[in-house]
C-alpha cells in the first residue's frame, strides 16, 4: 500500500512538473519573454567575461611584478659582480705588496677580509642568479597562459556578438512563425485568435445597420421624396439647357419642319 501511495505521489509530481514545463515553454515562445531572456543571457555572459578579464588583468599584474623583480635582481647581480671584482683587486694589491709571498699574503688580515667578502658576494650572486632563472621560467609559463586566456576572451567576445545578432533573428523568426501558424489555423478553422471573428462581427453589424437605415428611409418616404427631387432637378436643368440652345441657335428643328421645303422652292400647281 505504501509503495502504491508513493507511486501515486510520484506520478502526481510528474504531472505537475510536466504542466509547469509546458507553461514555461509557452512563456518562452512569447517574443517579449524571448527578448528579455536573451537580454538576461547577454547580461550574464558580459558580466562573466568582465570577471574573466579582471582575472587575466591580475595575472598580467603578476607578470609585470615578476619582470620588475628580474630587473632589480639583474641590477643587484651587476653590483655583486663589481664587489667581487673589488675584493679581488684588493687581494691582488696584497700580493704585490708582499711580492707574491703566499704565506705573507695569507697572514695579512686584509687578505682574510677580502676572501670572506668575495665568498659572500659569490654566494649571494649564485642565489640571485638562481632566483632570476626561476622568475624567467615563471614568466615564460605565465606569458603563455596569459596569451591563451586572451585568445579565449576574444572567442567569448565573438560569441557574445553572435548572441546579440541571434537575439534579433530569433525574435523575428518566432513572430513570423506565430503569424504563419495563426494564418494556417485560421484557414483550418481551429485558430483561437479572435481577430477574424471580430472582423466578421463588425462587417455583419455594418451590413445590418445599412439595411436598417435603408428600411427606415423607405418607410418614411425619404426615398420617394429624394427621387422626386432628383427628377424635378433634372427637368429644370433640361428646360434651361433647351432654352439656352434655342436662344443661340443650337436647338434642333422638328423632322417635319426639316422635311418641308421653303415657300420659294415649291412648284406651282397646274
Amino acid at each position: 500500500m505504501f509503495r502504491a501511495i508513493g507511486r501515486y505521489f510520484r506520478a502526481l509530481g510528474y504531472l505537475i512538473t510536466g504542466r509547469i514545463d509546458k507553461a514555461r515553454q509557452t512563456l518562452m515562445a512569447n517574443p517579449n519573454v524571448m527578448r528579455a531572456t536573451y537580454d538576461q543571457v547577454i547580461h550574464d555572459k558580459t558580466r562573466r567575461i568582465h570577471q574573466y578579464k579582471d582575472a587575466v588583468a591580475s595575472m598580467i599584474g603578476q607578470e609585470e611584478k615578476k619582470k620588475d623583480q628580474v630587473r632589480k635582481l639583474t641590477e643587484e647581480i651587476q653590483k655583486l659582480e663589481n664587489l667581487k671584482a673589488g675584493a679581488a683587486a684588493m687581494a691582488r694589491k696584497l700580493v704585490a705588496k708582499y711580492q707574491g709571498n703566499p704565506e705573507a699574503v695569507k697572514n695579512d688580515p686584509e687578505y682574510a677580509r677580502c676572501q670572506s667578502a668575495f665568498k659572500d658576494f659569490s654566494t649571494t650572486l649564485t642565489e640571485k642568479e638562481q632566483r632570476i632563472a626561476d622568475l624567467e621560467a615563471d614568466l615564460a609559463g605565465l606569458g603563455k597562459t596569459i596569451g591563451d586566456h586572451k585568445v579565449q576572451i576574444q572567442g567569448l567576445l565573438r560569441d557574445l556578438d553572435g548572441i546579440k545578432e541571434e537575439k534579433h533573428d530569433a525574435v523575428a523568426d518566432v513572430i513570423s512563425a506565430r503569424e504563419e501558424q495563426q494564418i494556417a489555423d485560421m484557414v483550418a478553422g481551429i485558430s483561437e485568435d479572435r481577430t477574424s471573428q471580430e472582423l466578421g462581427e463588425l462587417r455583419d453589424m455594418r451590413r445590418e445597420m445599412k439595411a436598417k437605415a435603408r428600411m427606415s428611409r423607405e418607410m418614411s418616404g425619404l426615398d420617394t421624396k429624394r427621387d422626386e427631387q432628383e427628377f424635378l432637378s433634372y427637368a429644370a436643368e433640361s428646360v434651361a439647357t433647351d432654352e439656352f440652345d434655342a436662344l443661340i441657335g443650337l436647338a434642333q428643328k422638328p423632322e417635319s419642319d426639316q422635311a418641308e421645303p421653303p415657300e420659294s422652292t415649291k412648284i406651282p400647281e397646274q
